[in-house]
């Protein structure tokens, strides 16, 4: 059988085309994979109370989220000098909440202790916030005179409310304050559905995914949640909860996990989760106080 030269040629040709094919996919799907796996992250929910102090320095804390691939973290603490520790020592790195706690313990207690409002109004003198929170609050209770006030130095000093709360608080919180900007810690603890009919009913309401795993699995986003994170890829932000001191040594690995179910979202969708819902968020606060963050 002969072979003639122009056909040889014309296969190798087809063969160099085929396999720079598969080149290029693989490189394209490495370059994907590369990509989630170096997703920064924003951490919408730190904390680094008193009792953390002694377990974990400072440095170690912005250590352990720098490691973690943490570009923003929003914190707060019991008491706030845990925040202002932290943000001494990164200032790029530690987006400073204030809590109305003055120390560990007192989350079922501050609603109807009016020395939490004087705790709070002086912090807001001393120092720099992007919200008031992460505070807990539930049901009617939202409408008692100590969280009524919260709400009014909020909206005071044009900082977000960051609410540990059911259904019920939030809507007390936005029945006093129509415009407030609510981050909802923990999405409420709520199913996937509610979530979605709140942020449907309040274009100012986003939600933490603080200390829930009931959203993915194996790397794989449940239908349920792919649906509300479609629907309001905007809205929703990453968050570790270090509400004790062990949970300091999970960051990492909590970092790690967010960004596998992450990969199983739209890429635009994936980031807006990971990180720019966060800068999105500080912005809309530095821009009112004239700064903005990087």
């Amino acid at each position: 059988m002969r072979v003639h030269f122009a056909d040889t040629r014309n296969l190798v040709s087809r063969m160099l085309r085929i396999s720079l094919a598969v080149v290029t996919l693989a490189a394209v799907n490495f370059a994907a994979a590369v990509h989630a796996a170096e997703l920064p992250i924003f951490d919408a929910h730190i904390h680094y109370s008193e009792d953390a102090w002694g377990v974990v320095s400072p440095k170690e804390a912005i250590e352990i989220l720098r490691a973690s691939g943490v570009k923003r973290a929003l914190v707060s603490s019991s008491n706030d000098e845990g925040t202002q520790k932290l943000a001494t020592e990164a200032p790029d790195l530690i987006v400073p909440e204030l809590r109305p706690y003055r120390g560990v313990g007192e989350s079922s207690r501050w609603v109807g202790d009016e020395g939490a409002v004087t705790y709070v109004e002086e912090r807001l003198r001393r120092h720099r916030y992007v919200a008031i929170g992460e505070f807990h609050l539930h049901g009617a209770d939202a409408d008692l005179p100590v969280p009524r006030r919260m709400v009014q130095l909020a909206k005071q000093h044009g900082l977000t409310l960051h609410a540990h709360s059911d259904a019920d608080a939030v809507e007390r919180l936005f029945a006093q304050w129509p415009d407030a900007r609510i981050l909802w810690a923990h999405a409420g603890f709520e199913r996937p559905e509610r979530v979605r009919a709140m942020l449907r009913k309040y274009r100012n309401l986003s939600a933490d995914l603080a200390f829930r795993t009931d959203h993915a699995a194996g790397g794989k986003v449940k239908p349920e949640w792919r649906e509300a994170f479609l629907e309001f890829p905007d809205r929703f932000m990453l968050g570790t909860d270090t509400y004790v001191p062990d949970r300091w040594h999970v960051v990492q690995e909590h970092a790690q996990w967010s960004r596998q179910w992450l990969k199983d979202l739209p890429p635009e969708v994936a980031e807006r989760i990971a990180w720019k819902n966060g800068k999105v968020l500080v912005n809309e606060i530095m821009q009112r106080k004239g700064k903005r963050a990087d």
